[in-house]
């Protein structure tokens, strides 16, 4: 069954932003061996994560606790998990090196399999840009697309091959990815598929995650520097602010309906909340247990949800009064 669990009280005073709210902080245990890579606020107020351990779509009620896993097929092994416009759950499968759609209401599934000749692309994380089309990521050195329209996939080698990793749409749909090897930023152009590198001031930073806020700003969490780096398409320049710590290891990002920035960082155990305005780091969510390993971070309005994939948890940061 899962438990509900209240995390101490000084976690439920920190502040995190103007005006001030305070924080409640919810864990949910999910079945042994999940490993939940990636989370999603899901349809009809459920949360989805990958069961990356256990091949499987899971599902959480956060009202009663509820948790179901949907088996994914032999082989598959999932990463990334998204709520597309159409409601369903979309999913990037490395294992059946696929992208996934699963419907909520039919409880139906249908794969997208790469071409043959894409070989093995370790796939990623996915973004919906303005057309309700679907971009993703393969580690192995592969970004596509699915048109759920056309029923299509399409695939093209990165630029400097292997690393792409996070990806996200600003609020006018375009896409934008990060290559974790590559220590790049890319901007894909949506009519002919072909991947624009922007060059990064510090190489080899390795670039991991990389996420849009209202207005277009794109902030991306520097693995091997410990940076929380901030890119401006407008201007085409840089800011950026270490994390705090000796040796930082920023994972994933998040930018919440107020502009605040998430972060996850794995030296510390911890999960940073960033405001933009003060330039300053204003609130940490210590992980449930040691080793909590926070991957993709996503979210709706008034919460934070934060995936321990080390600990077969999910923690809800509520973020309202």
């Amino acid at each position: 069954m899962t438990i509900f669990r209240l995390v101490a009280a000084l976690l439920a005073a920190v502040l995190i932003a103007v005006p001030a709210a305070a924080q409640t902080v919810r864990v949910f245990d999910l079945p042994k061996g999940a490993k939940p890579h990636d989370v999603s606020p899901g349809a009809g107020g459920m949360v989805w994560y990958t069961a990356q351990g256990q091949g499987a779509l899971g599902i959480l009620d956060p009202a009663s606790g509820k948790v179901e896993q949907v088996p994914l097929g032999e082989g598959s092994a999932p990463h990334g998990v998204i709520m597309g416009p159409d409601g369903a759950a979309w999913i990037t499968d490395s294992g059946l090196n696929a992208i996934v759609r699963w419907d909520p209401v039919t409880r139906t599934q249908k794969n997208w399999v790469l071409p043959e000749d894409t070989g093995y692309a370790n796939l990623n994380t996915a973004a919906f840009d303005a057309a309700g089309v679907l971009w993703f990521t393969g580690q192995s050195g592969f970004y596509g697309k699915v048109d759920p329209k056309a029923d299509s996939i399409a695939v093209w080698a990165a630029p400097k091959g292997r690393g792409p990793y996070g990806i996200d749409a600003t609020p006018e749909g375009e896409i934008y990815y990060v290559s974790l090897a590559g220590s790049h930023l890319a901007k894909i152009d949506r009519a002919t598929g072909e991947a624009r590198m922007i060059e990064h001031p510090e190489p080899g930073q390795g670039a991991r995650r990389v996420w849009a806020d209202s207005k277009g700003m794109l902030w991306v969490s520097e693995w091997n520097a410990g940076h929380l780096a901030r890119y401006n398409p407008e201007t085409g320049s840089w800011s950026r602010w270490k994390l705090p710590g000796d040796k930082p290891r920023a994972y994933a990002v998040y930018v919440d309906e107020r502009d605040i920035v998430w972060v996850s960082e794995w030296s510390a155990n911890a999960t940073l909340a960033f405001d933009p305005a003060s330039e300053r780091f204003i609130a940490t969510i210590p992980g449930s247990a040691p080793g909590a390993n926070v991957r993709q971070i996503l979210g709706r309005k008034g919460e934070v949800w934060l995936p321990e994939s080390a600990l077969d948890r999910l923690v809800l940061v509520k973020t309202d009064p």
